[in-house]
């Protein structure tokens, strides 16, 4: 087993180097003789907005570190502090951790805060109630569950992907029908936003949805890279996607939509034309088309209102 040692100076202007030369995460442990979980741990944590730049990621390191040495007990003093903001104001608890880490004030994680209200809902308090969730999302399913073989972590997957400046990188999900009847796989490429979605027949059947999504991609082949998806069962055949079209196929961490968020917003744009609780009996494979080709002609702010078809088939021909 590697150690887990603090990351120093010069080895994140080696990560930087490695980054650039195009090595994965677990090249770079290697290399670095750590455990590939510091390497992953390092680039979420300590990543500006315009990627991996060592001297700042190590000032960011130092900072966390001169913060973590705070005592930060769950005193009675921060429980009032806590259910002031979460009663009155609404804060999430991301907010009121973040807010707190802005003003200097000592405060425990996110997580703290999560346990402390689902003790208090055991024990027949309503704090969840002014939760914007209610805490209904963070239920976990009981039972149903099947591992799926041979899955390849988000954490393997190229630092580049996380900039969106290489086209090519694409996000899979499905969206279900009334009573889970019926499902429609979409797929959003991570720089321009372009949308494919197509009916599936067979439901959320794993070997169908991978014969449409090989039959979607491949006309683009040579411009698929990476493929992320969720850990829905559906994906149990990403080994045949992959090798049909020579991409890496990559799984999220479980309950962690944010690391498809493209993905997951263009379904919330998808459910506009097909509401949630909606038979997919009522929508055809041309009225899929149709909303395929709304969205995808719909300008986006973060496109600076350019719209995804455009930028897609401009990127295919540069």
């Amino acid at each position: 087993m590697k150690k887990k040692a603090h990351l120093t100076r010069e080895q994140r202007y080696q990560i930087s180097v490695l980054l650039q030369a195009g090595h994965t995460q677990k090249e770079i442990a290697e290399l670095l003789k750590k455990d590939k979980s510091v390497i992953s741990r390092e680039l979420k944590r300590n990543k500006g907005k315009y990627g991996y730049h060592p001297a700042l990621a190590h000032e960011m390191a130092e900072e966390r570190k001169e913060r973590f040495k705070r005592h930060r007990r769950f005193t009675e003093e921060l429980h009032r502090q806590v259910e002031k903001e979460l009663c009155e104001y609404q804060y999430s608890p991301a907010q009121i951790v973040g807010l707190a880490r802005r003003e200097g004030r000592s405060m425990v994680s996110v997580t703290s805060i999560y346990n402390y209200i689902h003790k208090n809902k055991a024990a027949g308090g309503s704090l969840y109630k002014h939760l914007r969730h209610q805490l209904k999302h963070r239920k976990r399913p009981e039972g149903g569950y099947c591992s799926i073989k041979d899955r390849v972590s988000i954490d393997e997957r190229p630092a580049i992907v996380d900039t969106r400046t290489r086209f090519g990188d694409w996000e899979i999900d499905t969206i279900v029908g009334k009573e889970g009847k019926g499902a429609i796989v979409t797929l959003t490429e991570r720089k321009t936003g372009f949308l494919l979605m197509e009916k599936l027949p067979k439901g959320k059947q794993s070997k169908a949805l991978a014969d449409t999504v090989i039959r979607l991609l491949l006309p683009f082949k040579q411009w698929v890279h990476t493929i992320t998806s969720d850990n829905g069962t559906e994906f149990a055949d990403h080994k045949r996607i992959a090798r049909r079209l020579n991409a890496g196929f990559y799984f999220a961490h479980p309950y962690s939509s944010w690391e498809r968020g493209l993905n997951e917003n263009t379904n919330g744009l998808i459910r506009q034309y097909i509401p949630k609780g909606c038979s997919f009996d009522l929508f055809d494979a041309a009225y899929i088309r149709q909303v395929q080709y709304k969205i995808n002609r719909r300008p986006r702010e973060k496109l600076l209102f350019d719209c995804p078809v455009k930028l897609f088939f401009a990127s295919l021909h540069s």
